[in-house]
């Protein structure tokens, strides 16, 4: 924040918050702490303004919660002294101990290549560390993020980490926040207990919580230190892609997903369809307005379009005895349904700077690397509403550059498993893994697929920031509300 002296009147001093705190907290900033701004009513323009500090710091984890623990030695017998020093240290110090414990032992020293990683409670660590395998670690591969779209989510997805974890509760607020007040509308609805006034599926819904979803992952990986060398993100993860690699801030990034929704509520009802079957064996099908709306993977395609014929397109499909399932969607993105909505959104585009990626961002509307070119069109990015995703081509192009580890950054594993059918993931060569459970279920997993997914990192040989790690079970945020509310612009001590 900055003071500006004499302003509006001598003798007054007037404090701009020049950034938002979720925001920092995101970015994984030094943040002291956070101050909310209590408003006046706005009729006296010099009514003091009172500020209230917000709860954000650490706590002792509840024994009953699981945690994470890391450790290593220069070669095996290194490795299992250091593992003996752990055991009996959690044997005869009790629950105490598993408070009180680093991320990362021996504290202080390099680490080793010789790895193991343990997860669990007071009560089942002991015999999680005794049981956990030891990886010799060699280079790391580098990381990718995979950052998915439509169809991924799902009712309560997060849920487990808001409030929970700083970097993800403050990125989502930090999204939500450029939402105004439709973003507290759409957090109303993604925490409720009971029946949403819009559900998760909806456009309204499903676009802005998916963007905040991929992005609050993205950013949590981020803070553990892991720098990725490529970014890919499937159909509306393209986006959060872009805002990772710089080609768009945040707030305009929003801006697009909102010029996104509003144009697409203008369409006529749609779906998708998922098809095992390669494309050009569903050509013959295609009619009306139904397309192909992304090839994800060998046998593994979408179809989408208006809703009557999406249906009658499925029962031929179906009665030919090709398996369709069908997609969590209410538009028909990535058809020819969606061009009024693409014209519409290229003219909201126009007034936005676009900048070349500053890390390698792979499309998933070229199948390629992205050009400068690309990124500065507005009707390159208002063209996706309606062009297929070619994910297969683009996730071969990255790995056909380097041997990788795929992260990916968003809700469920859907992209996660068209990786592991890639030829280069199947013979060890990259590896590929998630951030969130494979289905909907207990918040307690979303903790638990987090802690698994450093601890692989670690495995891999990547080192990890421990303090960043503890926050996964020692933080403790201001609750189910949001943990920095937008409405009263806080600024950071």
């Amino acid at each position: 924040m900055v003071a500006a002296f004499g302003e509006p009147a001598e003798g007054a001093i007037t404090v701009y918050a020049v950034r938002r705190a979720a925001e920092a907290v995101a970015d994984a900033e030094n943040v002291l702490g956070l101050l909310g701004v209590d408003h006046p009513d706005g009729s006296d323009p010099f009514a003091p303004v009172a500020l209230r500090p917000l709860r954000y710091g650490r706590r002792d984890p509840e024994p009953h919660t699981d945690r994470l623990l890391l450790w290593s030695g220069d070669s095996p017998e290194e490795e299992e002294r250091v593992r003996g020093e752990l055991a009996a240290l959690l044997d005869s110090a009790g629950p105490g101990a598993f408070a009180s414990l680093p991320s990362v032992w021996p504290c202080g020293r390099p680490s080793g290549a010789v790895r193991a990683a343990a997860v669990g409670s007071a009560e089942t660590l002991p015999r999680s560390l005794r049981k956990a395998r030891t990886v010799r670690g060699g280079r790391p591969r580098p990381v990718a993020l995979l950052l998915p779209g439509q169809g991924s989510q799902h009712t309560g997805m997060g849920r487990g980490l808001y409030g929970r974890h700083p970097v993800f509760s403050s990125a989502v607020d930090a999204v939500l926040a450029h939402w105004g007040e439709e973003g507290d509308r759409i957090r109303a609805d993604w925490l409720s207990d009971g029946e949403p006034a819009i559900p998760v599926d909806d456009v309204r819904r499903a676009q802005p919580l998916l963007f905040a979803m991929d992005y609050a992952l993205a950013k949590v990986v981020l803070s553990w230190g892991v720098r990725p060398v490529a970014l890919l993100g499937h159909s509306a993860g393209e986006l959060v892609a872009a805002t990772l690699s710089g080609v768009v801030p945040l707030a305009d990034a929003v801006s697009m997903v909102r010029a996104r929704v509003r144009a697409a509520v203008r369409i006529p009802a749609g779906g998708m369809l998922a098809v095992a079957a390669e494309e050009g064996r569903l050509r013959p099908y295609l009619r009306g307005d139904v397309g192909i709306a992304a090839v994800n993977a060998n046998q593994q395609v979408m179809l989408a379009g208006s809703a009557d014929e999406l249906q009658r397109t499925g029962e031929r499909l179906r009665a030919d005895g090709f398996t369709v399932v069908t997609v969590p969607a209410t538009s028909p993105f990535h058809s020819p349904a969606m061009a009024p909505a693409s014209d519409e959104v290229e003219r909201d585009y126009l007034g936005l700077s676009f900048r070349e990626p500053a890390l390698p961002l792979y499309s998933g509307y070229t199948g390629h690397l992205m050009t400068a070119e690309d990124a500065h069109s507005a009707r390159f990015w208002a063209r996706q509403i309606t062009d297929t995703v070619y994910f297969r081509d683009a996730l071969e192009e990255l790995l056909a550059a380097d041997d990788v580890l795929l992260v990916e950054a968003g809700p469920r594993q859907t992209l996660t498993a068209f990786a592991r059918r890639h030829r280069a993931v199947r013979i060890g060569a990259s590896a590929a893994l998630a951030l969130s459970p494979a289905r909907a279920g207990d918040p307690e997993a979303e903790r638990g697929a987090l802690l698994a997914a450093a601890a692989r990192l670690w495995e891999e040989g990547h080192e990890l920031d421990d303090a960043a790690l503890a926050d996964l079970w020692h933080w403790t945020g201001p609750g189910r509300e949001a943990a920095v509310p937008a409405a009263s612009a806080p600024v950071t001590a």
